[in-house]
């Protein structure tokens, strides 16, 4: 591998984190989320486990439908 394209991966993965830092910072004064039903809730007197199963799925469709709209472009 040769330096720019490291250089490159590097400033592409530190945009990514910043994104993913601004939508984290954001995400609590969205109002559509939450708990949606779906997701897992056991809390216990010492212990609260949290599986967030729908979230999940909406976000694996989500996210799936965006990478195929680009990919349609990129062709």
């Amino acid at each position: 591998m040769n330096a720019s394209l490291i250089g490159k991966f590097l400033l592409m993965a530190g945009g990514a984190f910043i994104i993913l830092w601004a939508v984290f910072l954001i995400a609590g004064k969205i109002p559509f989320t939450g708990k949606p039903p779906g997701d897992i809730l056991i809390k216990r007197k010492n212990l609260a486990v949290y599986f967030p199963l729908a979230t999940s799925l909406l976000l694996s469709v989500v996210l799936s439908t965006v990478m195929m709209i680009i990919n349609l472009f990129r062709k």
